[in-house]
């Protein structure tokens, strides 16, 4: 099915998109390296963003730098000029796959636009955005739906004049009208490395290449030990491979973190009930059940309104609500933590803002989040 790139311009400050290191801090007993053969596709993930000759030779990065705007004549040059109207696929792509196909799924348009992008020295942020939740179901994989775009922003050099108050050119397969309905967070190139080999797991996972799946849903939590789908994946081949108590030690050790993860607790709990425990896959399932289906950021917000009010204590029960749902957004972490220290809770804001500096999508933003860890942690020093 073809679909029409969209567009949306953005009034906000670009950060340019720097890889962040994979997260060293993963526990090593989640690994069965020993199952698994090699894979027969070894995940790579420099070639994700990785631009080939074919590419290059269609970039004019000279005419773009001469431009009254060089975002908008990038996305013409891609998507109007050069004809590459995209085939929306459910196939993951690198950048140069996608290219020399023309069809790919979100991500791949992503991973090709934010190559182009980089290659012409323009940054990119990557935004995951909050569409409303959508299961789908494979076998025994059962997950929550998402969606990722790029944003293009103005060249950062010496003499460069900014135009259009900084803004950010949105690409996505999205119409722009739905793309500006929905609200978003921006999330690290090494994020989107993570869903990308998420991605591809799932897939080798559907045409029962359980090794290939294997090694990419290591490499999904290797690249971000705090995305949680890959998780999930990575239990759903245990299974597969008949390794239920690797399996399970997954699935809890998610939930440990995130306490009401839907995909996690609907997955164990069919595990635990195939085995025959059947009470104890009963308490994850009336948890599951119990999860007051509510919209993105719904508790998040209502914390807000709570802070607002003069309530931290009000506000720390539905900060942790949305945390528990979703650890991997930093800002959650951040304003409970600071409704942690209007309660007089220094060690539990501290250890929330260590999370919101683990989860933060720039170095930026982990700066911020460290001088306020230090500044904490310092006057805690001289009482």
């Amino acid at each position: 099915m073809r679909r029409t790139i969209a567009l949306l311009v953005v009034a906000t400050a670009v950060l340019a998109g720097c890889a962040t290191a994979p997260d060293p801090g993963t526990p090593p007993p989640l690994w069965r390296d020993e199952a698994f053969a090699p894979p027969e596709h070894r995940p790579d993930p420099a070639g994700v963003f990785a631009t080939d000759e074919r590419m290059r030779a269609a970039l004019d990065t000279a005419a773009l730098w001469r431009a009254e705007d060089p975002r908008r004549l990038l996305v013409e040059l891609l998507y109007r000029r050069q004809s590459l109207a995209l085939d929306y696929e459910g196939a993951t792509r690198t950048a140069a796959e996608t290219f020399a196909a023309r069809s790919g799924n979100c991500l791949s348009l992503v991973a090709m636009t934010a190559a182009f992008a980089r290659e012409a020295g323009l940054p990119v942020r990557f935004r995951s955005i909050a569409v409303d939740e959508s299961w789908s179901r494979s076998g025994d994989l059962m997950a929550l739906s998402g969606h990722v775009n790029v944003g293009i922003g103005w060249p950062v050099a010496a003499g460069q004049v900014r135009r259009s108050k900084e803004s950010t050119i949105v690409v996505d397969f999205l119409p722009g009208e739905q793309i500006g309905a929905y609200r978003w967070r921006e999330i690290s190139p090494a994020t989107v490395l993570a869903m990308f080999m998420n991605n591809r797991a799932a897939e080798a996972l559907a045409q029962g290449r359980l090794d290939d799946a294997y090694w990419h849903a290591r490499e999904a939590i290797r690249q971000d030990a705090h995305f949680s789908a890959g998780y999930n994946t990575l239990a759903v081949v245990y299974r597969r491979r008949g390794l239920a108590d690797a399996a399970e030690t997954v699935w809890r050790t998610l939930l440990a973190r995130e306490p009401a993860n839907r995909s996690a607790l609907a997955n164990l709990s069919q595990l635990l009930a195939h085995e025959g425990r059947r009470d104890e896959a009963q308490v994850f399932a009336t948890r599951l059940q119990s999860l007051e289906v509510a919209p993105p950021f719904h508790w998040f917000d209502a914390g807000l309104d709570a802070l607002q009010a003069g309530d931290p204590r009000r506000a720390r029960e539905f900060f942790v609500r949305e945390v528990e749902r979703d650890a991997s957004y930093h800002e959650f972490h951040y304003w409970l933590a600071r409704a942690e220290l209007l309660l007089g809770r220094p060690k539990q804001a501290l250890r929330e803002l260590e999370l919101a500096r683990e989860t933060s999508p720039t170095p930026q933003v982990q700066a911020l989040y460290a001088a306020k860890l230090d500044r904490i942690k310092a006057e805690r020093a001289l009482q």
